[in-house]
């Protein structure tokens, strides 16, 4: 089974998931500054401003490789999931690389799981062919919701970063998001 096939988690109680807004950029923006500032899982060093976000936020669309999903319960964002462009050179457009960020209060929850199920189905009729996760070691849960999701190890870019006085390992995951053309 690949990553366009799997299903999982039940969804907590009144989840929706559904495409970013524009709407969503400040709440976006509050929860990556969470990670930005209290975590290594981003190496941005320094928080955003929303006004700053909108560049990152305008390449998404509601189609095609590039998505933003976000995850709402009773109607505040809980997270998202985004596939962005993995490298500038036109060789790469079947590759994506995905991020997922949970607001702190829904990690542990299942909220992961179910938005990725959400972004692989939403992308499954893209021509994607690889799909790439960069993941800031160590981190069990991450490391374990991209391993449900077929992913595995490509391999590790030892000391990638330095945050908080450290340098940081960076895990490379990847999944084949569909086979090869015959």
């Amino acid at each position: 089974m690949n990553a366009s096939e799997r299903t999982g988690a039940s969804p907590p109680p009144g989840l929706i998931i559904r495409p970013a807004v524009e709407a969503d950029l400040p709440r976006l923006t509050e929860i990556y500054n969470h990670y930005v500032v209290n975590t290594p899982t981003t190496f941005d060093t320094e928080p955003f401003t929303v006004e700053q976000r909108r560049e990152w936020f305008s390449h998404y669309a509601g189609t095609g490789r590039h998505r933003l999903l976000v995850a709402g319960v009773d109607r505040v964002v809980a997270g998202y999931t985004s596939s962005s462009r993995y490298h500038p050179r036109a060789a790469y457009d079947t590759t994506v690389e995905t991020t997922i960020l949970c607001a702190p209060e829904w990690i542990g929850h299942g909220l992961g799981h179910t938005m990725y199920a959400a972004l692989f189905a939403a992308l499954r009729d893209e021509d994607i062919h690889s799909i790439v996760a960069l993941v800031t070691l160590p981190n069990k849960g991450s490391c374990a919701l991209h391993e449900q999701f077929g992913f595995a190890q490509a391999g590790v870019i030892r000391e990638a970063g330095r945050k908080f006085d450290r340098y940081w390992d960076v895990m490379i995951y990847q999944v084949m998001f569909r086979p090869p053309a015959p």
